[in-house]
């Protein structure tokens, strides 16, 4: 009975697989896309390798604080870095002391200890990155949790940062940039309010001498943005690390006192 009822399960299951592989394929042949997928969409991003990609992945550090160069010189006049303090900064090279420099730059609006009302003073490295006034049309996205918030992360980022470019002859009116958008075959609606940011070479001088192009300050501020929304990305692969090699002696562990406790029982 048993051995029926599994067979006639095995065979609903098949039926049922082989249903939605016909329905499917049917309905490719007949309804087939009408337009591109990047037309509607976007293309997919371009591959941005960084030295935290994968199990073993560390920041590169340079890296980092030239990312910060170019969204403190560009980005940060438009978006924020709400979820990040000052003094994070030291965890990518700054030292205490340029923490401060660069926190006291900004205009922090905050209470005042001795009368309670609310004062405009300098940043302090507690203090998290000055919220951005923007004076333009829209909202532009805070940046903190970019990389995490967008299909592609890092990639996504550099690919628009360098995706500018003038409309194809071939799209569609519906899809061409209307006044005050710009067309960008990486973003998901193709046009965009944000004109290009990086414009041309040497728009952000680099402290340790690196070639400031448009490409290299694209993939620095995607590293950094990284950063900013996986901090702890390092000690979590430190971490993941550690707890496999447990494992792998736990479990070795068991099968050598399985072996040892049954291997007699197991003869009988």
């Amino acid at each position: 009975m048993i051995r029926i009822f599994s067979i006639l399960v095995g065979a609903f299951f098949s039926l049922a697989l082989l249903l939605a592989f016909g329905t499917g394929a049917y309905n490719q042949l007949t309804d087939p896309p009408a337009k591109p997928a990047e037309k509607i969409f976007g293309k997919h991003p371009k591959h941005l390798a960084l030295a935290s990609d994968g199990w073993f992945g560390k920041f590169d550090r340079q890296q980092l604080q030239r990312g910060y160069a170019v969204y403190a010189n560009v980005c940060a006049s438009c978006h924020s870095l709400k979820h990040v303090a000052y003094r994070d900064l030291e965890k990518i090279g700054y030292n205490e002391a340029e923490v401060k420099a660069i926190a006291a730059k900004a205009t922090i609006n905050a209470k005042d200890p001795l009368t309670g009302e609310m004062k405009d003073r300098p940043g302090r490295p507690a203090d998290k990155f000055a919220p951005v006034v923007y004076a333009g049309l829209g909202v532009p996205p805070d940046l903190s949790l970019i990389t995490k918030a967008r299909h592609g992360g890092a990639s996504y980022v550099y690919s628009l940062l360098t995706g500018y470019q003038n409309p194809p002859a071939d799209l569609p009116k519906e899809n061409r940039p209307g006044e005050g958008l710009h067309y960008n075959p990486y973003f998901p609606n193709l046009n965009l309010a944000m004109a290009p940011p990086l414009t041309g070479e040497g728009q952000v001088t680099y402290s340790d001498g690196t070639k400031a192009t448009v490409d290299q300050m694209a993939q620095d501020v995607a590293a950094f943005l990284v950063w900013t929304a996986e901090p702890e990305l390092e000690q979590r692969h430190q971490t993941g690390l550690w707890w496999l090699g447990f494992l792998l002696f736990a479990t070795v562990l068991a099968y050598l006192s399985y072996r040892n406790i049954w291997a007699e029982k197991k003869g009988h």
